[in-house]
């Protein structure tokens, strides 16, 4: 079985879902203040392969599934430019990747400048990336639907009274 562009655009939506909910209780408990106002290091790491604590190793995970979420968005955009036919995929796409460097952006912010804020810009930036995803991955399902012909289709139902298809006069 071969996973197309609808399959790629659903786990990409899915991990941006996920990705959100690990930043909430990333923010919740503060763990990018563990990093001390340090970013991309964090205690003095590059890549925070053994973090000091908990909250160290939460920010940690969260940076790493937002690179790993990013580069799915960066590839569903690209998948869908060069494979989809419809416009409103392609564009809702490019939505979220153009959304993506502002929050990356906005997500050191939450670092340099950690208050109501900052976590209110990230988190919006975030729910728009998933918006846009989601239109994607919904869009992309409902190009793949087949819709039956009901001026041609002898089996469709297309009235109410039972009748076949368009009455001719």
């Amino acid at each position: 079985m071969r996973l197309g562009f609808r399959h790629l655009a659903a786990t990409t939506m899915g991990m941006t879902f996920s990705l959100i909910l690990l930043g909430v209780y990333t923010g919740a408990i503060g763990a990018g203040l563990s990093c001390g106002a340090r970013w991309p290091l964090c205690n003095g790491a590059v890549f925070g392969l053994f973090p000091a604590d908990w909250p160290s190793f939460v920010e940690w995970f969260h940076r790493f599934v937002a690179m790993v979420t990013g580069f799915m968005i960066i590839g569903t955009t690209y998948a869908a430019w060069k494979h989809q036919p419809r416009a409103d995929v392609r564009w809702a796409s490019t939505v979220a990747l153009a959304v993506l460097p502002m929050q990356v952006l906005l997500g050191a912010n939450t670092i340099w400048a950690y208050g109501p804020v900052a976590q209110v810009l990230h988190h919006t930036a975030a729910l728009t990336i998933f918006a846009a995803m989601t239109a994607t991955t919904a869009w992309a399902f409902q190009s793949a639907t087949p819709v039956a012909d009901t001026a041609t289709d002898p089996d469709t139902d297309a009235s109410a009274d039972g009748s076949s298809g368009p009455v001719q006069l």
